[in-house]
């Protein structure tokens, strides 16, 4: 019996670590019709350039070069946070998250 408890226990213990979100940090919003363009250098990529082609959709590219792509949320919440910031380029963003695939679905996303 304590057995059984001991590993129902742990296994819960485990499904909450894995169901916990991930946190991205000072990665680069970039759209996806232009990540190919400036996946060299993010940095550069005008807001404007972003905002005008959100309808391609948004994800982040890591300091690895590994780009992740927007749920449908998370593309509403980056296109307010491009269309509310003052910033002109170096679109650097946290994102709070769960990973699936090469998907982020997004709960929270804030312009660093």
């Amino acid at each position: 019996m304590k057995i059984r408890m001991a590993v129902s226990a742990l296994a819960v213990l485990a499904t909450a670590s894995l169901a916990g979100a991930e946190t991205w940090k000072n990665v680069s919003l970039v759209d996806t019709m232009c990540v190919s363009k400036v996946k060299a250098d993010p940095d550069k990529h005008p807001t404007a350039c972003a905002l005008k082609c959100s309808e391609s959709g948004y994800g982040v590219l890591t300091g690895d070069g590994t780009f992740l792509k927007l749920d449908a949320a998370g593309n509403k919440k980056a296109w307010a946070a491009l269309k509310s910031t003052k910033k002109t380029d170096s679109l650097r963003a946290t994102v709070n998250g769960d990973r699936d695939g090469e998907t982020i679905k997004v709960q929270t996303i804030s312009l660093d």
